[in-house]
């Protein structure tokens, strides 16, 4: 059914606008996804800031899922995530919410604190023998 606006010009029901209350929509709506705090995503930065200054690291993504938070790095763009670091909720009461994942999935440090589960980028003092 047709209609004339009021500035006289002519409305099809499709083209109608519809205005939603988003804080009616959130409440009956979807979840919101799960993301990285500020002080969270301070530390996973300056961790690939370093990675980044030795040359190891050259890309990153942030995906924020509704189940969990991922920071995927990258050696070269287009390629396969070197590490992921994720932020998964649903485990903090088990093992913990934050772990790091290598490239074929294997999970190298998981645990309550993303401090101390970063700290599987630290470098390790290696023996020089002359």
């Amino acid at each position: 059914m047709d209609e004339v606006n009021g500035q006289g010009h002519l409305e099809s029901d499709e083209s109608r606008t519809v205005v939603v209350d988003l804080s009616q929509y959130r409440r009956g709506g979807d979840p919101l996804p799960v993301t990285f705090h500020r002080r969270e995503l301070d530390m996973i930065l300056w961790i690939y800031g370093r990675m980044v200054g030795e040359g190891e690291w050259k890309d990153y993504a942030i995906d924020h899922l509704k189940d969990r938070a991922v920071f995927s790095v990258f050696k070269r763009s287009g390629e396969l995530p070197l590490f992921r670091i994720e932020k998964n909720p649903k485990l903090a009461a088990k093992q913990g919410a934050f772990s790091v994942t290598n490239t074929h999935g294997m999970i190298l440090k998981r645990g309550h604190d993303l401090r101390q589960v970063l700290r599987v980028f630290d470098k390790s003092l290696k023996l020089v023998d002359k």
